[in-house]
């Protein structure tokens, strides 16, 4: 086999590509990225990622630029026509990713400060206005076929994996063509993006009204920009009402219209919950909106494809530096495919709640979530779905859960742990550990590094914390912030090694 023109072509710039791409060129493996479209996307589509998410931003390096660039998303508040409130959600700040728990954003301002820190990598190719057109498998190599803007052929290239990210029309999916899980949850909804002229503050800064005569959402669009989506009506035709005229009549009552506003974009978008039921096709594989779309009502499309990219991108690395076996590749469905699901399913519930066309069944609703609310005040967050089955080390309770991040002074320095410790393949504990010869050995392999996060380094005493609150002194944790392992007292920690090790070469 000739050596390919790069270890993993990714099809496709969005947040989802860019944040794979990002993660393999930042340890040295050779990338090369393929978007169809010759300039960047200059128009909104998500707007809202959490703080899972924005942590893994800041492991691609942008966490300084992210403040300029979103709005915490502060309370999101669903009310009833009569504007009588039926949930209340707040976002007090950082909280245990050290990011706010809901950031509202522009998607190409996002886009733009991720290719910015692509292009400072230089293990990362970036090749615009080249369109797939065919995957051909070959000796340990995918040869992938495209043409340019003109149509024309694009040189061809060779990659040991291929990986689409190319969104909901994705031309990979539809070359490896996966069978596909649909839910059958269809909605219409017109998305307006609005860029205001004068600063407005807005409470709640996010809305849901639940009206069943227009069901419709009011959020941030990020920084100086808002969004609002109307529910499509049955009498209404999509022609009818993807009209600019027809979104500024809809504007007109939040007193938004052509003298204090700009449309920035209008579109009718279908919402849709499904999902790929083969995520790998030999040495193809997808992500993101490629391989599964959920309706908004979570605000979880985006993360979702993010947290794929993470998930996907340590597999890769270690199958490419020959640390594990190409079956490792498969638990990257196995983990994944029931979270989308699980966020599917949440999504789809929301909306059930949203999308009710008949007022005795929402008069119904109101009254029975109103006092629910009068109760307890606000609305807890629902806690995302954890990974209970794949690369894990098996019976732990921690296993599968995210792992916090506080403010941590190490080697002289002082920050969030992720800036200050690093990341990797780390053993965190809040006391010294010590690995015998060939557990360490074989950790550093990997990457792997031991943190000890005792009093003196635990500046706001999180890890004490935490620690205390999981019956553990020691985790393991993986490169997407999941625990593999955890153990009752650190000189366990070799143990968790030994596990994962036992785990990747089974893969």
């Amino acid at each position: 086999m000739s050596d390919p023109s790069c270890d993993v072509a990714i099809v496709g710039y969005g947040p989802v590509g860019s944040t794979l791409a990002i993660l393999l060129a930042q340890q040295g493996h050779r990338v090369a990225v393929l978007e169809r479209f010759p300039t960047p996307y200059p128009l909104a589509r998500a707007v809202h990622f959490d703080g899972e998410i924005a942590r893994i931003f800041q492991r691609c390096g942008v966490g300084p630029e992210l403040p300029a660039i979103t709005e915490s998303s502060g309370v999101y508040e669903w009310r009833n026509a009569a504007g009588v409130s039926l949930l209340r959600f707040a976002d007090s700040g950082p909280g245990d990713m050290g990011w706010p728990g809901g950031n509202m954003f522009h998607q190409p301002d996002l886009e733009r400060v991720l290719e910015a820190r692509g292009r400072t990598l230089p293990a990362l190719t970036i090749t615009r206005g080249f369109e797939v057109s065919e995957l051909v498998p070959g000796d340990g190599v995918v040869t992938i076929h495209g043409t340019g803007p003109d149509g024309g052929p694009q040189p061809s290239l060779t990659a040991r994996y291929v990986v689409g990210c190319d969104g909901a029309n994705s031309t990979v999916r539809r070359l490896t063509d996966p069978p596909v899980t649909d839910l059958g949850f269809f909605y219409d909804w017109l998305i307006c993006d609005v860029v205001l002229h004068a600063d407005r503050v807005y409470d709640p800064m996010n809305l849901q009204v639940c009206d069943p005569l227009r069901p419709t959402t009011a959020v941030s669009g990020g920084p100086r920009r808002r969004r609002w989506e109307f529910m499509r009506l049955p009498d209404e035709s999509v022609d009818e009402l993807n009209t600019s005229g027809r979104a500024w009549e809809l504007l007109a009552p939040w007193d938004v219209h052509p003298g204090n506003a700009v449309l920035e974009r209008h579109t009718v978008y279908t919402f849709q919950a499904r999902w790929i039921d083969r995520w790998r096709t030999d040495r193809v594989l997808l992500a993101g909106d490629a391989a599964h779309q959920m309706p908004p009502f979570a605000g979880q499309g985006m993360c979702s494809g993010v947290r794929d990219a993470a998930n996907l991108a340590w597999r890769l690395a270690l199958v490419l530096d020959g640390q594990a076996p190409e079956v490792l590749l498969d638990d990257y469905a196995r983990e994944r495919m029931p979270h989308v699901r699980a966020t599917i399913e949440l999504s789809m519930e929301l909306g059930g709640v949203i999308c009710v066309p008949d007022p005795v069944a929402a008069a119904a609703r109101d009254e029975a979530m109103s006092a629910a609310l009068a109760v307890s005040g606000t609305t807890p967050m629902r806690p995302g779905p954890v990974v209970r089955d794949g690369t894990l080390r098996a019976g732990d309770p921690n296993a599968g859960h995210l792992m916090v991040q506080g403010r941590v002074a190490l080697g002289g320095a002082t920050g969030w742990f992720d800036d200050v410790a690093g990341t990797g393949w780390l053993v965190v504990a809040d006391g010294d550990v010590v690995l015998d010869r060939a557990e360490a050995a074989w950790f550093a392999t990997i990457g792997g590094r031991v943190v000890v996060v005792g009093p003196s380094a635990d500046v706001d005493a999180t890890y004490a914390r935490w620690f205390a609150d999981h019956g553990c002194a020691a985790v393991l944790v993986r490169p997407d912030i999941k625990i593999f392992g955890s153990a009752v007292d650190a000189s366990g920690a070799g143990a968790l090694v030994t596990a994962l090790r036992t785990a990747l070469a089974s893969g």
